[in-house]
């Protein structure tokens, strides 16, 4: 035919190369007459191979897509992989040369033996396997068929160091009915394919290492290969330490700041209780997502040891406005607590009345009754003025008005010890507040320290 058009496959120059629509009619001719050929006497129910003594090799190769979802509590993790499989059919194979160049077709997977490969370790309720793509049918008989699958897979969550955490999770794919002396089963590369991966915003993927393994089970004599890809999984802490580790660190450093808060506002014990309930809801925060086994997580020991810690603080903050309420008929503070607390712990938790600071000289323990020599000269002096006077020009009965001045400066001085010891006391309770506000800081300090140390 010549260039102004025909049913000829030879391009006219210099156009490139191109196939007239003749010739694809033709390849679309030989197509359905291979493919008649290929199955007019195949059965997709028999393994193909010549020699059914000799095993047929199948190639394995797993892509990781995606992560969707990862149940801690349940221990299942949900992922969209892209499984390839590769193997020689030895009754599907032509000479390409016969069928107009035809190298490959692609047709369903249905019209071909496939073995049976499945996930070990599935955790789907439905079971579901791979979709029902093509395969890709070359002329030597190999075949290659590219499915990919939503799986759930079962996985052992250890969250003993949530959320600083990395998991482990095996994907292991074997045949179902087939020993391996009937498929010798082979993974295509060392390590499952990572290029195509999509970003997952909790999980970030260090790695997944694939291995092979050849194993004897219970049930049968035959060993059974599989292919184990190991997930290597590392958790993105960011969220968890925003929402629920700051929050209970600044909880946790609150709660020692009742002990600064005064006595006589009332608010000292209603403050550790409020922050006692704050740390309860945190803790149920983190219950709910973690499977109900005996590690208890990191964050959850440090939630345990900081109510533990703030219900400490809540006792001692009763004793302490009991000691601080010590009314005037208490018991005059002991010489020991003089010494310890009203000295020395003073001095060290710089507390001080009005007036003094930290580097004043202290008073004598127990001359600070500043009234008593005010009154004994009062005393004196009324004492000399009534003395003093004559006695034939006194108009009255000195010895009732001496009755009357003595009972008056008697109440004055029991009011004033009554003063003098309800005051002790209460700068007693004041320095173990102080004390202890000090003791509590140190100590939520170094728990949120051991807790970063731990999870570093």
């Amino acid at each position: 035919a010549g260039p102004s058009g025909g049913s000829g496959c030879t391009p006219a120059p210099p156009a490139p190369l191109r196939v007239s629509p003749g010739c694809r009619g033709a390849q679309g001719r030989l197509a359905y007459k291979l493919l008649h050929d290929l199955f007019a006497n195949y059965s997709s129910a028999l393994r193909p191979v010549e020699d059914t003594d000799r095993a047929l090799n199948v190639s394995l190769q797993v892509t990781l897509s995606q992560i969707i979802d990862m149940d801690e509590r349940n221990q299942v993790l949900t992922s969209y992989l892209w499984v390839r499989q590769i193997w020689l059919d030895a009754h599907l194979t032509w000479d390409k040369d016969e069928y107009g160049g035809i190298d490959s077709i692609r047709i369903p997977s249905s019209y071909v033996w496939r073995p049976d490969i499945i996930l070990y370790n599935n955790a789907d309720e439905h079971f579901g396997g791979s979709m029902e793509t093509n395969v890709v049918l070359r002329s030597d008989g190999h075949i290659m068929w590219d499915s990919p699958a939503i799986t759930k897979s079962s996985c052992k969550v250890d969250v003993s160091y949530f959320p600083f955490d990395g998991q482990r999770c095996r994907l292991t794919f074997g045949s179902w009915t087939y020993n391996g002396n009937q498929i010798d089963l082979r993974n295509q590369l060392d390590t499952g394919d990572l290029t195509d991966f999509v970003e997952n915003v909790e999980w970030e993927v260090l790695g997944m290492p694939a291995t092979r393994n050849v194993i004897t089970y219970g049930c049968c004599s035959e060993p059974y290969p599989d292919i184990t890809y190991t997930l290597l999984l590392r958790r993105r802490a960011s969220f968890y330490i925003f929402n629920l580790l700051l929050p209970c660190i600044m909880v946790s450093f609150l709660a020692p700041l009742g002990f600064y808060l005064p006595a006589d506002s009332g608010e000292k014990v209603s403050l550790g209780v409020t922050v006692l309930l704050a740390l309860t809801v945190f803790q149920l925060l983190v219950a709910e997502s973690m499977p109900p086994s005996e590690s208890v997580p990191l964050i959850g020991k440090y939630y345990i040891a900081t109510m533990t810690m703030i219900t400490a603080s809540t006792a001692l903050t009763i004793f302490i406005m009991n000691v601080h309420h010590c009314g005037p008929g208490a018991r005059p503070v002991p010489p020991w607590a003089r010494r310890l607390i009203l000295h020395h712990m003073a001095r060290l938790c710089c507390v001080y009345e009005v007036g003094e600071s930290c580097k004043s000289p202290q008073r004598a323990l127990g001359g600070g009754d500043g009234g008593e020599p005010g009154e004994s000269a009062g005393e004196g002096q009324v004492g000399t003025e009534v003395g003093s006077c004559p006695w034939d020009h006194c108009l009255c009965h000195h010895d009732s008005l001496l009755r009357n001045v003595g009972y008056i400066a008697g109440c004055f001085r029991r009011h004033r010890t009554n003063q003098r010891r309800t005051g002790e006391w209460k700068k007693v309770a004041k320095v173990m507040d102080r004390f202890f506000m000090w003791v509590f800081f140190l100590m939520v300090f170094l728990m949120s320290v051991l807790v970063l140390g731990n999870a570093a």
